[in-house]
């Protein structure tokens, strides 16, 4: 199965509020507080905050394209984008999402090494991320791929106060 990565405009922010949302509930929202998790929702997925994103220069969002279907999307921060560091020398690996009906087929490993294709391309030393530290699966397939959990950070989901492992890789 060949995937197809697009990078996304101002253009694509309502595709992109609207597969944001869906993979993030999909992948979160029976863990979550419902209101709590409504609230994150709104602002974080809203057209005004995706909108300011995209027109980040140092963020760079993806749309995931398997035999022209949309199946996800995925979001690198460079300098002062990132989220935590800010190093120029790495690269944040912030979201990466596939609709449910296409996980298990190994479209994660392939966008993953997209995203490592373009940080190297980048000439970055390490990519990192952070990732709930109940998400089990999601920590277990970063590790299998060479990330390395270096800290902790706290995440929000509206009021509900989160920790994220930060894991990092080396290029």
């Amino acid at each position: 199965m060949e995937l197809d990565f697009q990078k996304c405009g101002e253009k694509d922010v309502p595709v992109l509020s609207k597969i944001s949302r869906e993979t993030f509930t999909d992948a979160f929202a029976v863990q979550n507080n419902p209101r709590d998790f409504q609230d994150y929702i709104h602002k974080a997925f809203s057209h005004s905050t995706l909108k300011r994103e995209l027109n980040t220069k140092a963020s760079h969002f993806f749309f995931i394209y398997l035999e022209k279907q949309l199946i996800g999307y995925f979001k690198l921060n460079e300098f002062d984008a990132q989220s935590e560091l800010k190093q120029s020398e790495g690269i944040e690996l912030q979201r990466i999402y596939i609709i449910n009906k296409h996980q298990g087929k190994n479209l994660g490993t392939k966008t993953l090494l997209e995203a490592l294709k373009i940080a190297r391309q980048k000439e970055k030393q390490y990519i990192w991320l952070g990732v709930w530290e109940h998400n089990l699966d999601a920590i277990r397939f970063y590790q299998k791929h060479g990330f390395v959990k270096f800290d902790t950070h706290p995440y929000y989901i509206g009021n509900d106060k989160q920790t994220d492992w930060l894991m990092r890789k080396e290029l």
